[in-house]
């Protein structure tokens, strides 16, 4: 495969990006319509799945915007999008307890989730100065120094691959406890999963476009050298 193929398929992942994120966002706001058929807004549903599994010291906070939901490792905190937290609707269930289960992921100590949380001191710091090392090596012919800069980008990528299994098994959670816990209805089951497997596309489009670039990177490095 070489640098023009893998620049189209780049572009192509990208435009598997935009797309993910408009159906996301279009997928939320058409179950954001749907009311809840047990009445439960977000927090409720959010703090039903926290007790249940004895995090009663977890607080849920509502946050300004849309889709700005996460859950806060270092202070320990749901927090959910006013959304999500003030009202009863499928996305708002959907989207609430699939960021618990991130906080049930924290309190057993999820292999992945532990490794992504190692992971990311180094990577916020490397993923900062990768791109001028990058750049710079190729600029100046130093393509050892362009080296590190693709090794470091390298492990960006590989967070965002970490992160794909720590996302999927928050949703794989957040569906079983739903049904188990009667927060939704088995027929509301098969709305819940659109809403979060939407969810899931974004950060999968993500992993790939860095996947790419980073083949991209690698190759670009090689041809260089060769020419040299």
């Amino acid at each position: 495969m070489n640098s023009s193929t893998i620049f189209i398929l780049l572009l192509l992942a990208i435009g598997l990006s935009f797309w993910a994120q408009f159906k996301v966002k279009g997928t939320f706001k058409r179950y954001a319509k749907v009311p809840s058929s047990f009445g439960l807004t977000g927090h409720d549903a959010a703090r039903r799945m926290l007790d249940a599994h004895g995090l009663y010291d977890v607080p849920i906070e509502p946050v300004r915007g849309t889709l700005s939901d996460h859950y806060d490792p270092i202070k320990r905190v749901v927090r959910l999008s006013e959304p999500v937290y003030f009202e009863s609707s499928i996305s708002a269930v959907a989207v609430a307890c699939h960021e618990v289960g991130h906080a049930i992921q924290h309190k057993e100590s999820y292999p992945m989730l532990v490794l992504r949380h190692k992971m990311f001191p180094i990577v916020n710091l490397t993923s900062q100065i990768s791109p001028f090392l990058i750049l710079a090596g190729f600029l100046f012919g130093l393509f050892n120094l362009a080296g590190l800069g693709v090794a470091f980008f390298s492990l960006a990528v590989l967070f965002q691959l970490v992160t794909l299994p720590v996302e999927f098994d928050a949703s794989n959670r957040a569906r079983r406890e739903m049904l188990n816990m009667g927060l939704v209805s088995q027929n509301e089951e098969q709305q819940v999963g659109k809403v979060l497997n939407s969810a899931a596309l974004t950060y999968v489009a993500a992993a790939l476009i860095s996947l790419l670039e980073l083949f991209r990177f690698v190759l670009i490095l090689l041809e260089s050298r060769n020419q040299n």
